[in-house]
């Protein structure tokens, strides 16, 4: 059976998986539109018939997704799809089937339309459970980002956190370096990464650069009292932790 699928992403890149995704899943889904903000929500749904369901992604051009809510009445399922794990029980009121982590898995989407061809027969018996798995799997997540989804050429690559040994800034884009020394462009800031990732594991040692704990082989003193440090995999140059960053660089190492 046919259904229309409307997609909320912000992340062209984002958008275009999840377009392949549902491609796979099923040839009868169709996606009527992809929208970026919460502004072309609020028009697309005062001049259109309700889609079967709703892809969203949180966090948009121009707010979070829980203001189109306070907008339009949206009487629509709604499958979450974000980085972000702190929405999701206000995500849970809004009509939500499931709450998945970004990068998206196939079997993870295809889990989630699982729920939603249970939820459309069963919606009160359903939700309950819904709710349990949601606890169950922020619980396996974690806070922080455990996963990113590049593009090499014309190729998707996933890569998890526990793999990437740094990243910095260079030629004005922030690459990730793998542990494997493969070097992987990335969608985000330094500043944003930050937030992201587990801050146990990783740290800014100075405007351009985010390391692993686990990629510090050796330091050494350097002079204006600033630290040396040897990475693995090697950069090829020196790698320096700017002085006012020393003492928390200390207390993060030890």
């Amino acid at each position: 059976m046919k259904l229309d699928i409307l997609i909320f992403e912000d992340e062209q890149l984002s958008a275009e998986r999840l377009e392949q995704l549902l491609a796979r899943l099923d040839q009868n889904l169709e996606v009527v539109e992809v929208l970026s903000s919460v502004k072309q929500g609020v028009a697309w749904f005062k001049s259109n018939p309700n889609p079967d369901l709703i892809l969203m992604d949180i966090h948009l051009t121009d707010g979070s997704c829980f203001e189109l809510f306070n907008e339009v009445v949206i009487d629509v399922p709604v499958i979450f799809t974000t980085a972000y794990d702190e929405y999701a029980i206000k995500a849970f009121k809004v009509n939500s089937v499931d709450y998945i982590l970004k990068p998206i898995d196939f079997e993870e989407l295809v889990a989630a339309f699982e729920k939603f061809n249970k939820y459309r027969s069963q919606q009160p018996q359903v939700q309950s459970q819904l709710i349990q798995t949601l606890y169950e799997q922020i619980s396996r997540e974690g806070k922080y980002k455990q996963r990113f989804l590049v593009k090499l050429g014309e190729q998707l690559k996933r890569i998890e956190s526990k793999d990437i040994a740094y990243f910095f800034f260079e030629d004005g884009l922030v690459w990730a370096n793998s542990k494997s020394n493969l070097k992987l462009p990335m969608d985000y800031s330094l500043e944003q990464l930050e937030q992201m990732l587990d801050p146990r594991d990783f740290f800014r040692i100075n405007r351009k650069m985010l390391i692993k704990l686990e990629s510090v082989e050796k330091i050494h003193t350097y002079y204006n009292s600033r630290l040396k440090l040897v990475l693995q995999p090697d950069m090829g140059k020196d790698i320096i932790v700017s002085r006012e960053r020393v003492n928390d660089f200390k207390e993060w190492i030890g």
